[in-house]
């Protein structure tokens, strides 16, 4: 698989679901491969290197490269070809629909992101 879009709808406000997948410190508590996360400067701009580490200890790095809060984020694997957008687009009042795409440009995805990985930050950001 090339790419792979993702689509959700958590009843939240477009800024408070990007200002908290945004955040380094909040990525541990949707997406549980990653143990810890931290970024090179804070807030984000465009060219912000992310640093995650999984279980495993391995360490993946992800530069900015779409920046537009609080409708879109985007970043590009900084040792592949792999990239990730998220992006909000409000339904109504208290509804807001995130677009998850991850794709690769040459290659295919190893390990693509699954819907119960959206579940989770929709079940976070709810409560």
């Amino acid at each position: 698989m090339k790419e792979l879009k993702l689509i959700i709808q958590i009843r939240r406000a477009p800024k408070d679901i990007f200002d908290f997948y945004l955040d380094p410190k909040n990525t541990p508590k949707w997406i549980d491969s990653i143990v810890t996360e931290q970024t090179n400067e804070w807030p984000p701009n465009i060219g912000t290197v992310y640093r995650n580490q999984n279980k495993s200890g391995v360490w993946s790095e992800y530069t900015v490269i779409g920046l537009e809060p609080p409708i879109m984020f985007e970043f590009q694997s900084k040792s592949s070809s792999y990239h990730v957008r998220y992006t909000l687009r409000r339904i109504n009042a208290d509804t807001t629909e995130l677009e998850y795409f991850e794709w690769m440009e040459e290659g295919e995805l190893e390990q693509p992101f699954t819907l119960d990985i959206l579940q989770k930050l929709k079940q976070v950001l709810e409560k």
